[in-house]
């Protein structure tokens, strides 16, 4: 891996899930960052469900991913229904489902039910689409990361990521070193929550990010500083 300091802003844009998952999200701004992702060449857009046949009408030809939600944002939904949407999503377009752990069963020490949940959803989207599952780390104490980031690669999982952008805290340096730490170098990692400037995406990618959700996208690959998830 080069130094952070040499990523240009083309490969970091290849980096980034420009997103919006705000409930009060019009169609005309989710056509907005459909536009926006194609013109600087984002990696995906990540929306809600309710939004992929949209965007994917959108982004036809554009080279540009789509990342959808499931069991969002608490994870505490069936599995059963997790695969389902994220079955529906993939028929819409989705090319990238990031689908949230079920906190309550890792809190409780059903680990086995955790790799069941995870396994369910991977099975559902395997050879269609990639899976990345949210740990909602600032519910999380390290142990409990540590333990989710081996579970996940173990049910099948292509990367673990931080955070929803709804719970408590966001992605951290330390947060994504530790889960890189657990799950070595071939799963990805995705630093989401309060990423909002370039100075901060580099630190991430030192510590091991491989992928970048945030809303400030634009600002990210320009020097500004953004606002938002």
């Amino acid at each position: 891996m080069s130094s952070s300091t040499n990523y240009s802003p083309e490969q970091l844009a290849a980096m980034i899930d420009h997103t919006i998952l705000k409930a009060d999200a019009t169609k005309d701004e989710i056509l907005q960052i459909c536009r926006e992702a194609s013109q600087y060449h984002f990696a995906t857009v990540c929306i809600n469900p309710g939004w992929v046949a949209t965007a994917a009408q959108e982004l036809k030809g554009s080279g540009v991913g789509i990342t959808t939600v499931v069991g969002f944002p608490l994870g505490a939904t069936t599995t059963a229904a997790k695969a389902a949407e994220a079955k529906f999503a993939i028929e819409d377009g989705a090319t990238e489902i990031d689908m949230v752990l079920n906190i309550g069963l890792l809190k409780s020490g059903d680990l086995a039910g955790v790799q069941r949940d995870v396994e369910g959803v991977a099975a559902a989207v395997k050879g269609k689409a990639l899976l990345k599952v949210i740990l909602e780390t600032g519910l999380l104490t390290d142990e409990e990361k540590v333990t989710a980031s081996e579970i996940c690669k173990k049910a099948g999982a292509d990367f673990v990521k931080t955070s929803t952008g709804f719970g408590k805290g966001g992605a951290t340096v330390e947060d994504i070193a530790l889960m890189r730490r657990a799950v070595g170098p071939d799963l990805g990692v995705k630093a989401s929550g309060g990423v909002r400037d370039r100075d901060t995406v580099l630190r991430m990618v030192a510590a091991g990010a491989t992928r970048i959700g945030a809303s400030s996208g634009i600002a990210i690959v320009t020097g500004g500083i953004g606002e938002g998830y």
